[in-house]
């Protein structure tokens, strides 16, 4: 159960919010490969909701079952190339920045795969996600479900 309906309390806010959130859109960045890191942080962030939301939406721009069944353990998976680890690696880092520190090695990394724009879009996709991800998991929004889950006891 949704703790505040937190678009009721400041809509002109979350809306901005929202405006800023789709103008992502428009990066250079590749829209899967955003979605592949909104999906992994929403997983590390524990965010039910936007972890079905960005699944479905990797699922729309084509992503593969198999490399979603296997992203919360991308550093062993064979389903990523080097290039979405880096990506991985750094969207981690800043999601867990205050263990982190966002390494240095961490950002070299990305500077072999991703132009200066495209490591800046990255780093601004990663922070709205963990963004929403806060203001989503914080107040409970839940997705969705189209199936009815019913808590049967069986004797």
């Amino acid at each position: 159960m949704l703790r505040i309906d937190y678009f009721q309390q400041v809509p002109e806010f979350v809306t901005n919010m929202r405006q800023i959130t789709h103008a992502q859109t428009r990066f250079t960045i590749d829209a899967k490969l955003r979605a592949l890191i909104e999906t992994r942080v929403s997983q590390i962030n524990g965010c039910v909701y936007c972890t079905d939301l960005h699944i479905n939406e990797s699922r729309g721009l084509g992503e593969l079952q198999q490399r979603l069944d296997t992203l919360p353990v991308w550093r062993e998976s064979p389903f990523f190339n080097d290039r979405e680890k880096a990506a991985l690696a750094w969207a981690e880092s800043l999601t867990h920045i205050s263990v982190s520190h966002a390494t240095d090695q961490e950002f070299n990394a990305l500077k072999d795969y991703f132009t200066d724009l495209e490591i800046v879009e990255l780093s601004l996709s990663i922070s709205l996600a963990n963004f929403w991800n806060r203001m989503a998991g914080g107040f409970r929004r839940m997705p969705q479900s189209n199936i009815n889950y019913q808590n049967e006891a069986t004797s």
